[in-house]
Formats: structure tokens, C-alpha cells, sequence
């Protein structure tokens, strides 16, 4: 390897982000935002670095494995590169927007930096983008309108295939708290669900007399599937009285978000919690067919302060694999010497025109090297094919 190839290489997990993929995340971004402006959602722009112990309270404390820190010369601080921007809102809906009206509706864009990635990402800076409805108190509408709002968003930049999981993450909680499970039980149990190991449930029930709490959580674990077979077995599952209080409310934001959006293919699983591990009520994942791995996650949860709110992050580095390629404009050369009115006029019409910065021989070819399909001649634009 060449000095030249060694100083080009990139740490494990950072890439370089190029044509034409760099311009369709910007698009992306861009139609996204817009799209969530029209609901309401203002933008927001919080840093990309913050002092450390803010950065991590709260909702924040679960990515602490996830931080990159470094030193502040300035102020001799630790401060902590976000591995989520959603934490960030947080700070920010409770200090500088303490006084907005609520619920308050927000929007972001940003890079995020992680210390690994995932097996389904193995990129450990991507963008995120989302929204935050804060202060949307216990109504199921404010679970729906954010669910509906991501769909309604990823359909617009051409994505099809969609469908949402829809969670209750704290069930399990809830369920084992009711029950008496014991402490030192509970991991055992949520690990035979992440396994969706129905068989191993039962054993850990009978192994720690925990029987009565097994059974509901193998009901529930046998729940998942289409919001159509699994709400009805949902609804004859006896519960203790906070866990069907959870369940009505998955039941009533399913309904809600099928109402919205019927095309919509939805889905539940009732006690998944992978991934959510602040959120304290609804929670949904976005899928599409064809795409592997989450094109977003969001839910419920408790902002700094214990202020209510829910909302949904989306990851462009999965928007680019979903999402069709965007029509690129004709790109026109212009030769050099021709008049600059004909190159921004060629750009008001909506095409890339490529001025010419020396005289060459052939226009056509010059144009072919540089990626266009088209260029002027004699007064009019001509393909690089004509004679």
C-alpha cells in the first residue's frame, strides 16, 4: 500500500459519502423537513458536541457506552460527541423552550457518532431525522400522529413497502411488577422473549414459581403478528390492572393509525423491547419490504424534568437503501466563450450547465468526459450523440 492509499484510508465504521448519494440524503433531508413543517414541526439545531453530564441525563444515560469524549481546552470539561439527538431536544424543550406552548412540536436534522456499530449498521456516523411532540400528555392521538406522520413522510420520498410495529416495551415490566416476579428473575424472562422462546418462558416460570407471570407473557408473546389476528387475542388475555391499561392504549393507537392510514400494512408485538430502552409506552418501528434492517424507530417516553412526550428518529444511511434514485437534471456543457447569459438561463430552466473554463477542440467529447449529456452548440442544446 502506497502512502498516498494509507493516508486515504477511514476508521472502522466511517465512510466517505459521495455522488449522486451525498445530493439524494440532502434531498432526502430536505423533503422530510418539509414535510414535517407542514404538521407543525419547527426545527431545531442543537450542537454536535455538549458537556458531558448533560448530554448523558436522562433519556441520554443509555448511549453512554455509545459517547466519544473528549477534553474541552476552553473551559478544562469532558464533553461528549452525541450518539443521539433525541436526548438533546430534551435539554433544550425543557431550558429555552421551557415557556412554548404545549405540546410543542419539533424537528431535527444532524450527524450522529457512535463508538460501534451494529450488525445491521456497521457505520458508526450517520444522520438522523425526527421529530419530538413534547408535552403530548396520555393521549393515544399523540402516539398515532407521529406514527402516521413517519409513514406518511417515507411514502413521499418514494418509499413503498411500508409497514410499523407497533410495542408496548414496558409490558413486561409492568406484568413482573404486578406479579411479584423477582428481581433477579426478570432478566431471565425478558432474554426467553427476546428469543421469542415461548417453551423457555414456561421453564423459567415453573424453575422460579413464577408460573402466572410466564403464562401472560407467552400469551403475549404468541400475540405478535398482524395488527388483525393479534389484537383480538390481545383483548382476552387476562392482565393486571396497569398492564390492560397499556394494552387498551396499543389497542387504541392501532385503530387510530389504521383510521389515518388504511394502506398502511401495520403489525404488533406486544412485549418487544429491544431498542427501547427508555421509552415507557407506545413504540413502533418502521420497516420496508425489500430492506433490510430498521428505517426508523420512536415512542413514548419521559423528557428531562418528567415531562411526557413521543416521537420517532429516522436513519438516512437506511432512507438512501430504501428509497428510488432521484432524477438527476441534464447536464449541459457550455463551451468556453459562450456567452454567460446562455449557461444562466440553461439554469433557470432547471438543468446543470458545465461552463467551460478553456477553449477545446471537440465539445462533444468534452462534454462526454465530464458526465454531461447534453451541450450547446450553434445557438441550441444538442445530445452528445448527434453528429
Amino acid at each position: 500500500m502506497t502512502h498516498s492509499e494509507q493516508k486515504a484510508l477511514l476508521p472502522t465504521g466511517l465512510t466517505d459519502l459521495l455522488p449522486p448519494d451525498a445530493d439524494r440524503e440532502e434531498a432526502i433531508t430536505r423533503q422530510l423537513l418539509s414535510h414535517f413543517r407542514h404538521y407543525g414541526y419547527q426545527r431545531v439545531k442543537p450542537p454536535l458536541l455538549e458537556f458531558e453530564d448533560g448530554l448523558l441525563d436522562g433519556a441520554g444515560a443509555v448511549h453512554a457506552d455509545q459517547t466519544f469524549r473528549v477534553m474541552d481546552p476552553a473551559s478544562q470539561r469532558m464533553l461528549g460527541v452525541r450518539a443521539d439527538i433525541t436526548p438533546q431536544i430534551a435539554r433544550i424543550t425543557s431550558s429555552r423552550l421551557a415557556s412554548a406552548p404545549r405540546p410543542l412540536r419539533i424537528s431535527y436534522s444532524g450527524e450522529v457518532l457512535r463508538v460501534v456499530g451494529s450488525q445491521l449498521r456497521a457505520d458508526r456516523q450517520f444522520r438522523q431525522i425526527g421529530v419530538e411532540l413534547i408535552g403530548a400528555a396520555h393521549a393515544a392521538t399523540g402516539d398515532a400522529e407521529v406514527i402516521v406522520l413517519a409513514a406518511e413522510g417515507l411514502a413521499e420520498i418514494g418509499i413503498n413497502g411500508l409497514s410499523v410495529d407497533i410495542n408496548a416495551p414496558s409490558l413486561t415490566t409492568t406484568i413482573c411488577e404486578a406479579l411479584g416476579v423477582p428481581d433477579d428473575v426478570v432478566p431471565r424472562l425478558r432474554a426467553a422473549i427476546d428469543r421469542k422462546d415461548a417453551t423457555g418462558l414456561r421453564e423459567i416460570g415453573d424453575q422460579y414459581e413464577v408460573a402466572d407471570a410466564a403464562a401472560i407473557l407467552g400469551s403475549l408473546l404468541g400475540a405478535a403478528g398482524t395488527a388483525k389476528s393479534g389484537l383480538g387475542g390481545l383483548t382476552d388475555i387476562a392482565l393486571p390492572d396497569e398492564a390492560r391499561a397499556l394494552v387498551d392504549r396499543l389497542i387504541e393507537v392501532v385503530d387510530l393509525v389504521q383510521r389515518a392510514a388504511p394502506d398502511l400494512d401495520v403489525t404488533i408485538d406486544p412485549i418487544e423491547s429491544r431498542g427501547f430502552e427508555y421509552h415507557i409506552g407506545i413504540s413502533f418501528t418502521l420497516f420496508a419490504l425489500g430492506t433490510r434492517g430498521e428505517l426508523g424507530s420512536g415512542g413514548r417516553y419521559l423528557a428531562t424534568g418528567g415531562e411526557l412526550a413521543t416521537g420517532f428518529t429516522l436513519f438516512t444511511d437506511m432512507l438512501l437503501r430504501a428509497s428510488p434514485p432521484v432524477p438527476t437534471p441534464s447536464r449541459v456543457f457550455v463551451p468556453h466563450g459562450t456567452s454567460a447569459e446562455v449557461a444562466r438561463a440553461l439554469r433557470a430552466d432547471g438543468r446543470i450547465a458545465i461552463q467551460g473554463l478553456v477553449a477545446v477542440p471537440d465539445s462533444a467529447t468534452e462534454a462526454r468526459r465530464l458526465g454531461c449529456d447534453q451541450y450547446w452548440r450553434d445557438g441550441k442544446i444538442a445530445t452528445i450523440d448527434e453528429n
